[in-house]
């Protein structure tokens, strides 16, 4: 049997594992993350901490993992998430009282700097440095080296453009630290992260009902096996015969030499072009171990199905919620997400959109916004039922109202006129806290009969 029938062969027998087996198998196959004690220590204590006070805790996952392709990791598979929707959506779950765990890709956007992080605008074009004080001054400044006179530095501050909108995101970043609301754990590849989640949820189980499980993560859909896996760089160029990494190219003898790009300036032009080939297994799929096995009885669980082509998103997502069980999938096109979502619920008319309307859209580089309403099956341009706040939540305060508005026809706001933008979180959130406060509601009265 060649190399290549044995590898599918093998992917084969694991799909055919039953769940717990799967779960056995992978995680054994795997050494846990580094970090991952120390994480669970942090967990437990934060926690134990909201249980006491009967907080509701939501673990939020946001950002992509990656696929390494050697053990020693110098390449790797990535996708495009810069976890805007899950550092976005952590802010209004603290808004609403929730304590949040916040399980993110490193280096990934974080919740209240993501205003200010190098992926959006550069923090450092909102500070300013002020005159120098007279030599007889005092300064209470810093210098930027350790040569000259203090005095010849002024103190940095922010601008004065930016002082109101700077101040309102550090109260509300202070009071999550302050009063213990928010954890920030970070992981970089799917293992890492598939390893993080599960002792999670585990960690999580005295919370019971005031668990939420916000899967916005961009998870790896495949992956290639530890077993198979390269254990120093793959070679892009020829190697000196008889060192270990020549024989492990040996080995790839279903693939013709001419096939393999090695990088090498061959001295006759190639025929053809040449390629790296990477065999790839789909990722076990644990979101039933997930509802079943890992989290807390009665807790919510709420997934994101992402796709690219409108007329397969609607089924995709209901495809996801009866596959997993879960009770709620957000679905959300590329060219949209910004501006539009579904909730999939398992109720029989379980399918409402919620947009922004069109006059509160934030401008997005990637956006076509001739495309809301098409996954809906409406003409380009045909928004539907839109949903907007009544007044906008202050800090501290409790769930906003919403309410049905209109397409609206009024020109599009610029980007720096973010006073007249809605984030789509700002109305997402709301509505599951909504739903979320309904199960809890009826885990208490179940409970109590």
């Amino acid at each position: 049997m060649s190399s290549t029938s044995a590898r599918s062969s093998s992917s084969e027998d694991l799909q055919n594992l039953s769940p717990a087996e799967a779960e056995s198998h992978y995680f054994n196959s795997y050494p846990p993350p580094k970090a991952l004690k120390n994480h669970e220590a942090l967990a437990r204590a934060f926690i134990s901490y909201h249980v006491e006070s009967n907080r509701r805790v939501v673990l939020v996952t946001s950002g992509g993992t990656t696929v390494p392709l050697e053990n020693q990791t110098v390449r790797f598979i990535d996708n495009f998430s810069a976890g805007t929707r899950g550092a976005t959506s952590a802010e209004y779950f603290l808004q609403e009282g929730y304590a949040v765990i916040f399980l993110h890709r490193q280096f990934s956007l974080l919740p209240y700097s993501r205003h200010y992080s190098h992926s959006t605008n550069c923090f450092l074009d909102f500070m300013d440095e002020e005159p120098a004080p007279s030599s007889s001054s005092t300064t209470t400044g810093f210098t930027s080296g350790g040569n000259g006179d203090a005095s010849d530095h002024g103190r940095i501050v922010v601008r004065s453009e930016y002082q109101d909108q700077m101040r309102s995101v550090l109260r509300k970043y202070r009071y999550a630290k302050q009063n213990n609301l928010l954890l920030l754990l970070p992981f970089t590849t799917v293992t890492e992260y598939l390893f993080e989640l599960r002792s999670l949820a585990k960690i999580m189980r005295p919370l019971g009902p005031n668990a939420l499980f916000y899967l916005a993560a961009a998870v790896s859909d495949f992956f290639i096996p530890r077993d198979r896996m390269a254990e120093h760089k793959i070679q892009s160029s020829e190697v000196p015969a008889g060192s270990s990494s020549s024989k492990d190219a040996s080995d790839s003898s279903a693939i013709a030499e001419s096939d393999i790009y090695t990088g090498h300036n061959d001295p006759q032009p190639p025929t053809h072009s040449k390629k790296l080939i990477i065999d790839l297994d789909p990722v076990p799929k644990f979101l039933h171990r997930l509802v079943d096995g890992w989290a807390p009885d009665g807790s919510m669980i709420v997934s994101f199905k992402l796709e690219t082509d409108p007329s397969l998103l609607v089924n995709k997502a209901r495809t996801a919620l009866q596959r997993y069980s879960h009770h709620l999938v957000i679905g959300n096109l590329l060219s949209t997400r910004k501006w539009e979502v579904v909730f999939v619920t398992p109720e029989p008319d379980g399918e409402r959109w919620i947009r922004v309307p069109k006059s509160k859209r934030s401008k997005s580089i990637s956006g076509v916004e001739n495309q809301v309403g098409l996954a809906e099956g409406k003409r380009p341009g045909d928004v539907g039922e839109e949903m907007v706040p009544t007044e906008q939540q202050g800090h501290g305060q409790g769930q906003g109202q919403v309410q049905t508005g209109g397409t609206g026809a009024e020109p599009e706001q610029g980007q720096g006129e973010s006073e007249n933008e809605i984030e789509i979180e700002s109305l997402i959130i709301p509505e599951l806290v909504k739903m979320h406060s309904e199960m809890i509601a009826k885990a208490k009265g179940e409970k109590k009969k």
